[in-house]
């Protein structure tokens, strides 16, 4: 009996401990490890969402690069980073290939790629996309780690054409003027550095720098639990709708990422950020 009893809660504990990443929310996007990609690769089209230099070093084979850096601008209200408008993205993902259905698995380093690989599943949850999309839990350092194969230079895309058919999504971004508007129905949570918060914040704003949301050498992203702690801890109300903002959305789209794993209710990345903020509302 007690080893009936041991056997049940080591196999209670570790459903519990792992099991959280093979939880897919809504949009089908989710965690994936590194040991299935390897066995599944072919299956998967992979974008690599750090510098574009850093994917010339070294990239895992077959990956194409999608870094921030090349699909934002600076736009019409002097506003940097801003995502390139869904028409514009629709085309460059077709042209590499990548319709609305391909299974796409995203992956960094959260560290070169500024939390790239949550903007980048964001930025595809944003246009729609009715393919699954997986993060790769532990990004390239835990690839290299495995000792799996990286390939280093430009690789020739090959990848026909498609057409790349988008739907925006409107419940996971947000606008200033909503924001001005919806004070009493949402928590802001500023993402940036401690630096950056004390030269400035959008008034009432809770700060949770975005390197909170990761932890290990690999840097992976905060399990549930741990989340609910940090956001609990730090004050934040996640039974009203967490914003995160940064400066340009990037690092806040990786906090919005590791939200909306947690199972959590629906947050927003205010793709805009502080940038947009000080632009459009502190004149």
């Amino acid at each position: 009996m007690k080893y009936f009893k041991a056997l049940i809660f080591s196999t209670f504990f570790f459903t519990y401990l792992f099991s959280w990443t093979e939880v897919v929310s809504a949009n089908d996007l989710g965690l994936i490890e590194i040991q299935t990609l390897f066995q599944n690769i072919s299956k998967w089209t992979i974008l690599d969402a750090r510098p574009k230099s850093q994917w010339i070093t070294g990239h895992i084979p077959g990956a194409l690069s999608f870094s921030w850096e090349d699909y934002a601008r600076t736009d019409e209200h002097g506003i940097p980073y801003r995502v390139w408008k869904p028409q514009e993205l629709a085309k460059a993902l077709g042209e590499i290939g990548i319709d609305e259905k391909k299974p796409i698995i995203v992956y960094g380093d959260a560290d070169k790629s500024w939390g790239g690989e949550g903007w980048t599943c964001w930025v595809l949850s944003w246009l729609g996309h009715r393919g699954p999309i997986r993060m790769l839990n532990g990004g390239i350092q835990s690839w290299k780690n495995y000792k799996y194969p990286l390939t280093s230079g430009e690789e020739i895309t090959k990848n026909k054409a498609v057409q790349y058919s988008f739907k925006i999504n409107p419940y996971i971004d947000i606008s200033t003027s909503d924001i001005e508007n919806q004070k009493t129905n949402i928590v802001l949570v500023d993402t940036r550095s401690t630096l950056e918060w004390f030269k400035g914040k959008i008034p009432g704003a809770i700060h949770v720098s975005w390197d909170d949301f990761f932890s290990g050498k690999e840097r992976r992203p905060l399990h549930p639990d741990d989340l609910k702690k940090l956001l609990k801890k730090k004050g934040v109300d996640t039974n009203k709708t967490v914003i995160y903002y940064c400066s340009d959305g990037i690092r806040s789209g990786y906090a919005w990422l590791v939200h909306h794993l947690s199972g959590l209710p629906e947050a927003r990345n205010y793709e805009g950020g502080y940038e947009e903020w000080k632009r459009l509302t502190l004149k």
